[in-house]
């Protein structure tokens, strides 16, 4: 490159930093709103619109019925937001509760009324037609029912009902290859008695050339001719115009599937259950952390840190952009989780500026070692990164709520901080030593480090280990014993009592959780205390753990003394888990397919299946480290839990196949098996100091983050220390000595298998 051409790739590297930073804060255009500002926000940070629906009849509702209703529920209110909740509250009655919506009508007439959905046969069994049908203005046609729902029912003219149908998907496909337009789906699986039923009802339509409507919600949602009988349990509603309309369909379907029928109890829109200062607190810390984080790359790889520094920064405002851009809701666990990728961004830049360092402590000219450096380490990167999206991937598609805001979010940190890492910092070295910047005083050397002997230490890193998840595996026992559960679990996991307050003045949150709060935790005991403000009206929603009859009584006692509050401006009810059951099977399933997808990875590109046993298992030992952690620290288990796990997954498959990339590098130019010991111990002490960067420079901004942000973000960020030191434990004093114990016992029984013969 001429130094012409680095300084104008200088200006133009300086000229979209300036332009992306300036779209992310300010924005363009006549109302200039930042991209920023504009990012979707969860309940926590801008609140939404909580809607509670009633079971209709007067029979309470089985806890199975329950249970099923709010997992559909759930998976229906996902399209506003992944971050939106559903639970039941007392014994009868669901609660929805949206962020980033102020418009409870809009969502109410999109949503629909919950209830029962019906496929009714066109004529009945006397050849009465069941629905009219109005040719409208513009051609499309309007059905409407001639009989009443009952009438219907009674002479066996609904065909079957949403109950037995096992799942609806959108979707599109080209009725011809390389057509260039494509026709939207909706995909239908039924249940088994569905499937007896279906055949029945679309061999009578398609013989008398009827169609089969679809009825929900006081309309026709759709009205399929019938083409051939469907006996195989699956059909395709099709000739649908847009995506859009499948997918309204399909949701429209699967939440008319619902075994009870609802009706709207009452609507509110909410505000942010944390104030702003909670916000400001949390972002100040990310700032920070992010300076310290620069200062460190610049004062340790010089030249090269400066230019990581810089793509750190490009980094961070193309992550503002994309997640406006995607509509991505961020929570506030979620700014922790993007203040925690920043940290891990940094990974990549010190694999590639260690590789550059030690090219040039082979003799290597700076340009020379700058090439190699980068194609050295892009096996290492891209093995790491791609491993990891592979379980953002699973946990998108199999995951549910808060995982599935956790992957989208995970997953655009992988793209971001690889595009950063391998092409604009490619770009800027080439750029800064091209003008002028070749003295390799500007890029560091890589010093001669003494092999430790890791391996021979194995014993003592094992016991460690152990003793540690022995001691975590008995205070699981004493929590079960003293209190019920093995964890501390939060009103997420639990459910709780959520309790209604008129106060006799508007306060704002930042007020309430300074006054009102402490006292409610007094009573309680515990400080996982929530409180949510009703726009447009004094009261104020408290959630807590569950309450007694007593605490109840005390609590109302509270609010009349301390507030002035009349007792029948209070109101209580017991409300579950916004964590189901459905959804914490979801989470374990995606875990567990995850693995087993990232074991089959590292397997394939390491063609060993030794690396992989050993990468699943040094993940193993982190989550459980953590979940000691969690079990002696008796730390708050909330939804940020399942994103804790999560992170330290990714974290810790991260850094070991860092480690396995340079086993492999060197035993390619091994000879033999005779020094594998001082191969894996000199692979183990070459990234040393990649090891130790990343993981202080990962920790500096989890620690920024613990020591400024609200309590609910330190229940976060604690287990994330524990985590990052367990990962940075195993990944140095485990998972080489494993894969060298496998790799030395497996070797030896080959050779006396060939022996043998």
């Amino acid at each position: 490159m001429k130094k012409s051409t680095g300084v104008i790739g200088l200006i133009l590297a300086i000229a979209a930093i300036v332009g992306f930073g300036y779209i992310a804060m300010f924005g363009i255009g006549a109302g200039k709103t930042g991209s920023a500002a504009n990012i979707k926000q969860g309940l926590d940070l801008a609140g939404g619109v909580s809607i509670t629906y009633q079971v209709v009849g007067d029979e309470e509702p089985s806890m199975e019925d329950m249970n099923d209703t709010i997992y559909k529920l759930q998976k229906r209110v996902e399209n506003y937001s992944t971050e939106a909740q559903v639970y039941k509250e007392g014994t009868d009655r669901i609660n929805i509760e949206i962020p980033g919506i102020s418009d409870a009508n809009a969502v109410l007439e999109e949503l629909g009324q919950p209830g029962t959905l019906y496929f009714i046969s066109e004529t009945d069994s006397e050849g009465n037609a069941n629905y009219g049908i109005t040719v409208l203005d513009d051609g499309s046609y309007d059905y409407g029912l001639l009989k009443s729902l009952d009438e219907l029912k009674a002479d066996g003219s609904i065909v079957l009902d949403g109950t037995m149908v096992a799942s609806a998907q959108a979707g599109a496909y080209q009725e011809k290859q390389g057509a260039s337009t494509s026709e939207y789906v909706v995909s239908l699986t039924f249940t088994q008695e569905g499937t007896q039923k279906f055949a029945e009802a679309t061999t009578k339509a398609y013989q008398s050339g009827e169609t089969i409507g679809i009825y929900y919600d006081g309309k026709f949602v759709s009205v399929p001719n019938v083409t051939e009988p469907i006996t195989g349990g699956q059909a395709q509603i099709t000739n649908l115009t847009e995506f859009e309309e499948a997918d309204t369909l399909a949701s429209t379907i699967r939440i008319g599937g619902l075994k009870l029928e609802l009706e709207e109890l009452r609507s509110k829109v909410v505000g942010a259950q944390l104030g702003s200062e909670a916000l400001e607190s949390s972002l100040k810390a990310g700032a920070i952390g992010f300076g310290i984080v620069c200062l460190i790359m610049i004062v340790v790889y010089l030249l090269p840190g400066f230019v990581a520094a810089i793509a750190l920064t490009l980094y961070v405002i193309l992550t503002l952009l994309a997640l406006n851009a995607l509509n991505i809701t961020l929570t506030l666990p979620g700014i922790a989780g993007i203040i925690l990728s920043i940290g891990m961004a940094v990974d990549a830049n010190v694999i590639i500026f260690a590789r550059i360092r030690e090219e040039l402590a082979t003799g290597k000219t700076v340009q020379s070692s700058i090439k190699i450096g980068f194609d050295k380490a892009m096996s290492a990167i891209l093995d790491g990164n791609i491993t990891t999206l592979i379980a953002a991937a699973v946990l998108g598609l199999k995951g549910s709520g808060t995982v599935k805001g956790f992957a989208i979010t995970l997953a655009l940190g992988i793209a971001l901080s690889m595009f950063t890492a391998l092409v604009i910092t490619k770009i800027l070295l080439n750029v800064f030593y091209a003008i002028g910047l070749k003295s390799e005083k500007w890029y560091g050397q890589a010093k001669k480090m003494k092999t430790i002997d890791f391996v021979s230490k194995k014993a003592v890193f094992f016991a460690i280990s152990g003793v540690l998840i022995i001691v975590g595996g008995v205070f699981l026992g004493m929590n079960k014993a003293n209190t019920g559960n093995i964890l501390n679990y939060s009103l997420e996991f639990m459910g709780g009592t959520s309790t209604t307050v008129a106060f006799n003045e508007d306060m704002s949150i930042e007020t309430i959780d300074a006054e009102v709060v402490p006292v409610i935790e007094k009573i309680t005991g515990d400080s996982n205390v929530q409180s949510q403000k009703i726009n447009d009206t004094t009261q104020v929603v408290f959630k807590t753990r569950t309450l007694t009859v007593d605490e109840r009584e005390a609590f109302v006692q509270a609010m009349t003394d301390n507030f002035g509050v009349a007792e029948n401006e209070i109101e209580a009810e017991t409300i579950s888990a916004t964590v189901s059951n459905e959804m914490r099977m979801d989470a374990i399933i995606a875990v567990v397919i995850a693995t087993i997808c990232m074991l089959i990875y590292i397997w394939f590109r390491f063609t060993d299946i030794r690396f992989a046993a050993s990468a699943v298992l040094a993940l193993v030992h982190d989550v459980l480290i953590v979940l000691a952690f969690y079990a002696v620290a008796k730390v708050s288990v909330g939804s940020t839990f399942i994103a804790c796990m999560l992170t330290i997954v990714g974290y810790s498959i991260n850094s070991t196949i860092v480690i396995f990339d340079r086993i492999r590098e060197n035993l390619r130019e091994a000879k033999d098996d005779a020094s594998l010991k001082n191969l894996v111990n000199d692979s183990i002490t070459q990234t040393l100091t990649r090891s130790i960067y990343t993981n202080l420079t990962t920790f500096v901004m989890v620690f920024v983050l613990y020591i400024m942000a609200v309590s609910s973000i330190r229940d976060f960020a604690l287990p994330l220390m524990v985590g990052i030191f367990a990962g940075a434990f195993s990944s140095v004093g485990i998972t080489g000595s494993l894969w060298y114990l496998m790799r030395a016992k497996i070797g030896k029984k080959e050779k006396a298998d060939k022996k043998k013969k």
